[in-house]
This record gives C-alpha cells, sequence and structure tokens, in this order.
C-alpha cells in the first residue's frame, strides 16, 4: 500500500514542501491541493505520523519509478551468497590448464560475492603425499588472494581435503576499480600481441631474391656435372691423338 495522494489526504491542515524541495509550512489540505493542481503535479502525504502531517508536491509516477529502483538496487546489495564448489578433479593427476580453469570459475564466483569450496580428491598411493595437495591448495590461495580471504582452511577428511575462501569487499571494490581505470586496447594489433610478429612473416620480395641468387648457382653445378664427361672425352682423344 502506497502513500496516500490528492484527494485521499483527509487531514487538515498540513506541512507542506513544495516541487524544489522548500519548507513552505503549515497549509490547509485543499490550498496544497490545488496549488499541485496548477503545477500539474500531486500531492504526497511522506509523513503520516506527524502533526500535522508532512505533504510534498511531487510528479508521484517518478517517485514510484525511483522507489522502485532503491528497492531493487538495496536487494543487489543483500543478496544472498552461496557455497559454491569447485573441484580439482578426480586426483591429484589434474592437467595445470585445467587447474587454470578452476581458478578462474573461483574467481568468478568470488566478485559474484559467493563462498567458495575448493576441493582436491586424493586417489590410491597419492595420500601418502598430502603435501603435494598442501602446495597446490597455497598456490591457489595466493592466485585468489587479490579476491577472497581464507575462511576455513585446509584440512583433510578421508581421501579429500578442502577449504572454503570468502569473497573480500574491500579487495573486490579495488580489483574492480584497477579494472575500470586499466587502458583499454586500441584497434589494430591486440595488447597481448608479441612484438616481433611482424618480423617473422615471410617477405615475398626477398622469397624471390633468394630463389633467383639460388637458381644460377644450381645451374651452375649441374653444367660443371653435365660437362665433366665432355671433358673427360676430350682428354682421352688427345691421348690418342698423341699416341
Amino acid at each position: 500500500m502506497g502513500p496516500r495522494i490528492n484527494d485521499r489526504i483527509r487531514i487538515s491542515p498540513i506541512r507542506l514542501i513544495d516541487q524544489d524541495g522548500e519548507m513552505v509550512g503549515i497549509v490547509e489540505t485543499d490550498d496544497a491541493r490545488r496549488r499541485a493542481q496548477d503545477l500539474g503535479l500531486d500531492l504526497v502525504e511522506i509523513a503520516p505520523d506527524v502533526r500535522p502531517p508532512v505533504c510534498r508536491i511531487m510528479d508521484y509516477g517518478k517517485y514510484k519509478y525511483e522507489t522502485s529502483k532503491k528497492e531493487k538496487a538495496n536487494k543487489s546489495k543483500t543478496r544472498v551468497s552461496e557455497l559454491k564448489e569447485v573441484r580439482l578433479g578426480r586426483s591429484m593427476k589434474i592437467d595445470p590448464h585445467d587447474v587454470e580453469i578452476r581458478v578462474q570459475q573461483a574467481r568468478r564466483f568470488l566478485l559474484e560475492g559467493h563462498k567458495v569450496q575448493i576441493v582436491q580428491n586424493f586417489r590410491g598411493r597419492e595420500l601418502a603425499h598430502r603435501s603435494r595437495g598442501d602446495a597446490r591448495m597455497d598456490d591457489i590461495v595466493h592466485r585468489l588472494g587479490d579476491l577472497g580471504r581464507v575462511e576455513l582452511a585446509p584440512r583433510l577428511n578421508g581421501k579429500r581435503m578442502s577449504m572454503i575462501i570468502s569473497p573480500d569487499r574491500t579487495k573486490i571494490e579495488a580489483f574492480r576499480r584497477k579494472e575500470a581505470s586499466a587502458p583499454k586496447p586500441e584497434g589494430g594489433a591486440s595488447s597481448g600481441e608479441s612484438p616481433g610478429v611482424e618480423a617473422e612473416k615471410p617477405d615475398s620480395r626477398a622469397s624471390g631474391s633468394s630463389a633467383s641468387s639460388s637458381g644460377p648457382a644450381s645451374v651452375g653445378s649441374a653444367s660443371s656435372r653435365t660437362a665433366s664427361p665432355d671433358g673427360s672425352k676430350a682428354k682421352s682423344d688427345r691421348i690418342h691423338s698423341t699416341a
């Protein structure tokens, strides 16, 4: 149920605030209502529990919209945090690329305001090397340290090691400010492109010159090979003629 407006306001007099937010003072309700109508606005009772009640001249439709918008914003801020689980495979044998995928998933959950439970399973004799699991958990804590904090330290339960990381609002706000202030890549080559990429592209002119320079050399070597039999024959002819 919304506030009383216009003809629904029965009490008189009222304490009136005008459309600019300035206090007018105590006036009769009919006078305040006519004043609102002349401006094409509404007379809205905003403090009904005081005497005389406080009313304000405003656009009630706009007031409802802004009130609804504020309520939605407050609900989003007070959104219930969920516990999201991120599993690091079924054993310690997991590819580093897959670990990176899990870390990025955990970062997304933290940015959304959720707690994250990191789970590492051991299989067979892997349990004898618990230190490897501890080292992996420490690495993940380090990689998530700019967004969250450890709420529950790593602990082993059977063949399952787990820990809980909670989002840190201060760190998340700092991270978002840093992301917003980071320079955006301009058109053309992407910011992640290596500086020597263009130099590695094949040059057609260089290839052509290389081919042309290598061409005569190969022809010359071929000529020397074909000339060899003729030379041998000429030498043989000279020997016969001498004889």
